[in-house]
């Protein structure tokens, strides 16, 4: 019977540590993503904007307006692209939930040109569908400079 219950025991603990991995691995798939968009939007990767974000995206932007991933993407295609001042992005203090095959993430998003910085508060949620996480929900909050 003591045999047993060790079984049983090393069992669920190797079970644990199983979902432990997944969960870690799944995070790490997200954060990949997140900073493999934040590259693309740099640049106005119109690809990388199209994987990232849902064909039912709900999105509320720092100035209040909400809208859905048609728009957003309409609005990329009619953005010049040769802009002098550059921005890059990154993310800062990044927090990933993990619910089965939904994601709910937070992070500060750092907005850098040569001559300012500017912060949001971003937070989104994120569901996989056929192996592939994609955010259905987006919020961003402008802060002051710090």
């Amino acid at each position: 019977m003591k045999g047993l219950v060790k079984l049983v025991g090393a069992a669920l603990f190797l079970m644990a540590m199983a979902a432990s991995a997944s969960t870690e691995s799944e995070a790490d798939s997200i954060k990949t993503l997140l900073n493999r968009f934040l590259e693309g939007a740099a640049v106005n990767d119109i690809k990388m904007h199209d994987r990232f974000w849902a064909d039912d995206l709900v999105y509320t932007s720092s100035s209040g307006k909400r809208f859905g991933k048609a728009a957003l993407m309409a609005s990329l295609e009619s953005a010049p692209t040769d802009s002098e001042e550059k921005t890059t992005y990154s993310a800062e203090d990044l927090n990933i939930r993990l619910f089965e095959d939904v994601a709910v993430i937070t992070f500060k998003l750092v907005g850098e040109t040569d001559n300012e910085r500017h912060y949001y508060l971003n937070s989104g949620m994120l569901v996989k569908n056929d192996n592939e996480w994609r955010v259905v929900n987006w919020q961003a909050t402008h802060m002051q400079q710090e």
